[in-house]
Order: structure tokens, then C-alpha cells, then sequence
């Protein structure tokens, strides 16, 4: 009885740490930007707002203009300079505009040259879930012969739950190549 509890237990974490992997490839996928404005590219970049450091979405109403533009409308017009002045030092590679009342960014069409580059990130980023999601497999599957090892599980049981490992691993990563084919899909896409 023991020994099952804790193959369950082993499966269980392999479970959550594939499924964090798989979350946090679309996580940082949210915000590549692929020539289409999308709010989330703000989600790292952080403003001072009465001394605390606070994500710009905190702190004013993104929307989403004509496709290409997105609106940053500060609760607080007084944010507006330290705004803009944190999404200049934020790397976007985009200016941003204030006209007195909201911030404007504007994507450009970008280029086949720099597409390419962006599938190439994702593609390496991807690559680097996919061998996170292997270390996971390495791990369960080491815990599992430990409990052979110790006497708790025969072969029949290690084989078996070896299959279970090899099975989670393999949905996890057929995730994951579908997230970085949606990606290289939507940065293509012109």
C-alpha cells in the first residue's frame, strides 16, 4: 500500500512540473511580439507609482487600436512621463508616443529577416522546455528504480510505471510542439 502512495505521489509531481513547463513556454511566448499589438509584452515592464515598482497594466487601461497600436490610458495622468520614460528603458524596441492624455505604441510591420529571428527564438526556447520536460522524466524515472532498488516495487510495477512516465512526458511534449507551432504560425503570418 505504501509503495503505491508513492509511485502515485512520484507520478503526481512529474505531472505539475510538466505542466509548469508547458505554462511558463506560454508565458514567455505571451510576450514575443509578432508584428500584432499584444498587452501582454507590457507584463514585465514595471513603472514607479508612489514607490513601489507596479506593472504598467496596475496602473492604466491597455486596449488594443486598429491591430497595430496599442493605448496605455494612466488611471493617474501624472504616471504618464514615468510611463513613458519605463517603457523607453524596457527594451520594447518601440518608441512610445504621449499626447498629453495617453501613451500610443505603435508596432511596425516587421521584417521577413527579423520573423525568421523570432522563429528561431522560439524555436530554441521551445527546445529548451522540451529538455526541461526530459530532466522531469529523468527524475521520476530515477525515483521510480530507487523504489525498485529498496525492495517496494517489482519489475512488472517498475515497467508499468516507467510506461505511465513515458506516456505523461510524451503529451507534454506534443503540448509543447504545438505551442511553439501556433507561435512560429502567428509570427509568420504576415
Amino acid at each position: 500500500m505504501m509503495e503505491e502512495e508513492k509511485v502515485l505521489e512520484i507520478q503526481m509531481i512529474l505531472e505539475e512540473k510538466l505542466g509548469k513547463t508547458v505554462s511558463v513556454l506560454e508565458e514567455e511566448f505571451s510576450s514575443i511580439r509578432a508584428g500584432r499589438a499584444n498587452p501582454h509584452i507590457l507584463d514585465k515592464v514595471t513603472v514607479d507609482y508612489y514607490g513601489a515598482p507596479t506593472p504598467v497594466s496596475q496602473t492604466s487601461n491597455i486596449s488594443v487600436q486598429e491591430g497595430r497600436c496599442l493605448v496605455i490610458s494612466p488611471w493617474d495622468v501624472s504616471l504618464l512621463k514615468a510611463i513613458e520614460k519605463a517603457l523607453q528603458q524596457s527594451n520594447l524596441g518601440i518608441t512610445p508616443t504621449n499626447d498629453g492624455k495617453v501613451i500610443r505604441l505603435v508596432f511596425p510591420q516587421l521584417t521577413e529577416e527579423r520573423r525568421k529571428e523570432l522563429c528561431k527564438q522560439v524555436r530554441k526556447s521551445g527546445e529548451d522546455a522540451k529538455v526541461a520536460a526530459r530532466n522531469n522524466r529523468r527524475e521520476a524515472m530515477d525515483a521510480l528504480k530507487k523504489l525498485k532498488n529498496d525492495k517496494l516495487l517489482s519489475e512488472d510495477e517498475l515497467a508499468s510505471c516507467e510506461k505511465d512516465v513515458e506516456k505523461a512526458v510524451s503529451d507534454a511534449v506534443a503540448k509543447l510542439d504545438n505551442v511553439i507551432s501556433a507561435k512560429e504560425k502567428e509570427i509568420m503570418t504576415v
